[in-house]
Order: structure tokens, then C-alpha cells, then sequence
């Protein structure tokens, strides 16, 4: 079955997941982390993509990104990936892949998901029992957007924005959020969506992207009654 390209438009939030090959470890010393992030910053100059949350794993990232052209967010990992490959080699005297084939994406509909995919990426560490709160996690943008301590490499969206009228206001508020759970369907959209590059939003928001890309948002329902008007609807739309 021949691979749908990527969805990726100007102007749209993504969410962007990249794992290590068999989940191999991809960052081992401190060093490391910061070479990443320092690299993740320039090429996001580079290529004007505005970065509003990250967290790097053990043997992945997650990252939230905003590009200002459709081409912006694959420019940026390909730069990346690049660079940071050919330094963890020469860093640990190995060859060959790091990373697990191409990264995983999924547009994020800024109203109603962009602070809820924010939450879940600096929540990463929480779920995976590596720290009790994600203010206890350094390689996180939680450090900038709850606690305050200033990333350069942070563009903060104007959804985050919105929420104070000071720094210290939108920080709390930001916190506040972290007291109440992503409720398990949230997250299982949030991870389902990312996994298969669908897209993540209400289905005003899919129709939209579908116009826009010129490609279907969602998968092709499976089953049904072939013969029915509603099945017959849903394909012809696909």
C-alpha cells in the first residue's frame, strides 16, 4: 500500500515524536542532551520554526512546533538528525542508525489540543516513573513554561500567551493546569494520532486540513455495510 505523504502545512502546530532504533538509548550524558537542544535551536532558526515544547527521553523526543512554511518542520529534523547522529557516533565510537526510520507527526488543532499536547509532552517523564513531578525533569520545557526558568530556544505560542498577563501569571496558570489528569481517551487520541500521522482535532478542523492538503486526515473506515448510503458517503469523501 503506497505511504500517504507527511501532512504538513504553514501555520499549524505539530506534534512531532522521534524514537530511538529498538528503542535504543539515544541520549547518555548531560553533554548530550545539550548538544541537542543547541542544534535543535539553530535549525529551527534556520528553517523558522518556532519550538513551544519539548522533552528529551532516555531514547526519544517529543517536540511541539509551530513552521511558517510547509516544509519547515522536515527540513529542521533532517538538519538535525543529521548532525546529531554523526556526533552521538563519534561520541560513543559506534556506526550506523539511531534513530527508528522516519519521525512521527500529527497536526494539533491549536483551541481545543495545542495546551493539552504540551502537557503530555512535559508529563513524559511522570508517566514513565523517572520523577514524581515534571518540575523535577531538567530536559524538559515544563523549566520554562512553569517554572520560569528562560529557554532561549522557547517561542511562546500566543495560546500560552493568553493565559496571564505576566510572566508570573501565565506561569501559574500553566501549572494549574498540570493538577487535573489528561483523561486516558485524551491521551490515547493524542498518542494514536502522533503513531499513525493522522491528525489531531475536531472534524471541522480535519475537513479544513483535508481541504488545505489535498489528502484524507483520517483513516478509511473499516467494515460496514458497502451498499449503505452512509458507507458510500464516507468513501466518496475519502
Amino acid at each position: 500500500m503506497a505511504r500517504l505523504p507527511r501532512l504538513n502545512l504553514p501555520n499549524i502546530p505539530q506534534h512531532v515524536v522521534q524514537r530511538g532504533n529498538n528503542r535504543q538509548v539515544t541520549f547518555v550524558e548531560n553533554i548530550d542532551y545539550a548538544v541537542y537542544l543547541d542544534k535543535l535551536k539553530q535549525y529551527a532558526h534556520e528553517y523558522d520554526v518556532q519550538v513551544h515544547a519539548y522533552v528529551l527521553m532516555t531514547n526519544h523526543v517529543h517536540l511541539l512546533l509551530t513552521p511558517s512554511t510547509a516544509n519547515g518542520v522536515s527540513k529542521l529534523m533532517q538538519s538535525l538528525g543529521r548532525y546529531y547522529v554523526g556526533y552521538f557516533n563519534r561520541a560513543y565510537q559506534r556506526t550506523g542508525t539511531l534513530w527508528e526510520g522516519r519521525y512521527k507527526s500529527t497536526l494539533v488543532e491549536t483551541d481545543n489540543y495545542f495546551l493539552l499536547v504540551s502537557r503530555y509532552i512535559e508529563l513524559n517523564p511522570v508517566r514513565a516513573n523517572m520523577v514524581s513531578h515534571p518540575a523535577d525533569y531538567t530536559w524538559s520545557s515544563y523549566q520554562h513554561n512553569a517554572v520560569g526558568k528562560r529557554i532561549e530556544l522557547i517561542t511562546e505560542h500566543a495560546l500560552y500567551r493568553a493565559l496571564g498577563v505576566t510572566d508570573q501569571n501565565r506561569q501559574a496558570c500553566y501549572r494549574a493546569l498540570f493538577e487535573k489528569q489528561i483523561p486516558a481517551k485524551t491521551l490515547a487520541d493524542i498518542q494514536s494520532a502522533t503513531n499513525k500521522m493522522w491528525v489531531l482535532g475536531s472534524d471541522r478542523f480535519k475537513q479544513q486540513v483535508e481541504a488545505l492538503a489535498g489528502r484524507r486526515a483520517t483513516p478509511i473506515p473499516r467494515g460496514g455495510d458497502r451498499k449503505s448510503t452512509t458507507y458510500k458517503k464516507q468513501s466518496s469523501n475519502q
